[in-house]
């Protein structure tokens, strides 16, 4: 599936509603990762009914434990094309006997974009179908690509517009889940930092209680090279693998599990709820640099 105006191409598959290219016409540059599995095999996946991991790899729900995966399970599934117009297209995917074993709520996920100038908007909701409240977290995970193919992660800055330091913690990789024992502070220079291989030695910077709305990717001096805007998201996630030319800019409605976080998944913190019938939505948008 294939978005296009005169500044951005975007393209969609319809295996996890995933977008696969964004493709800049100004500065001739691809935007997204190429899903290289050198370093990572995907582009831009849709994280639910889970963000991350949750602790020791399950949840209880009612009771009940149930398996989860990493990042849940909407990634791998194929969805259905149920709208198109010359700058939208929405896809769906509905629970089945098979997601229903491992997360037993009914649900229909349906995940639209819309392109619009130099901006491609991203909006989620998530529908309730079934009969009893239904609880889950759901997140962004797109990777963005260096212009040059000798670029690394020394040639760029994130600037986070109106920010004079931010808080973060990182994952225990042992453990798989956050440590929230220790907070980190990310300090900015006029709202920016550099970026470099040592910001990701333990994978994922995860900013909590909705500092980010706002962020860019920059070259050193300071021109835009794509950015994302994510008003009313609790949580963020900054991500890279080592020597990747990437870096992820994820923006999350509830996250990974801390350590040791055993409740029922109703009380997990930032959990979305939604009542037999209800309508969950949200949205955020990728921009093109100027």
């Amino acid at each position: 599936m294939k978005l296009e105006n005169d500044r951005l191409c975007v393209e969609i598959a319809e295996q996890g509603a995933e977008v696969t290219r964004i493709y800049d016409k100004k500065s001739d540059t691809e935007l997204l990762w190429e899903a290289d599995p050198k370093y990572w095999k995907r582009h831009s996946p849709i994280l639910f009914p889970n963000v991350g991991k949750t602790y020791r790899s399950t949840v209880r729900i009612n009771g009940i434990q149930y398996p989860t995966s990493q990042h849940g399970f909407a990634r791998d599934n194929k969805f259905k094309c149920v709208r198109e117009t010359t700058d939208t297209v929405s896809f769906l995917f509905a629970s089945n006997e098979e997601t229903k074993e491992v997360y037993p709520f009914d649900f229909d996920l349906i995940i639209t974009y819309k392109l619009d100038g130099r901006t491609l908007m991203v909006k989620w909701e998530v529908v309730n179908t079934g009969e009893e409240e239904m609880y889950f977290t759901i997140g962004g995970h797109p990777a963005f690509r260096f212009a040059g193919a000798d670029e690394g992660k020394s040639d760029y800055i994130l600037k986070f517009p109106g920010k004079e330091s931010l808080d973060y913690i990182l994952v225990n990789i042992a453990e798989g889940a956050a440590d929230t024992s220790k907070v980190y502070r990310l300090e900015l220079e006029d709202g920016c930092c550099p970026m470099s291989e040592e910001m990701f030695a333990n994978d994922a910077l995860i900013f909590d209680n909705g500092q980010i709305s706002e962020v860019w990717i920059c070259h050193k001096d300071g021109a835009p090279r794509v950015g994302m805007k994510c008003e009313g998201f609790p949580n963020f996630g900054i991500w890279s693998v080592k020597d990747a030319p990437f870096v992820c800019l994820e923006p999350w409605m509830g996250r990974c599990d801390d350590i040791g976080f055993d409740k029922e998944l109703s009380e997990k913190p930032n959990v979305n709820k939604v009542p037999a019938g209800g309508k969950f939505e949200q949205s955020y948008s990728v921009i093109a640099g100027e």
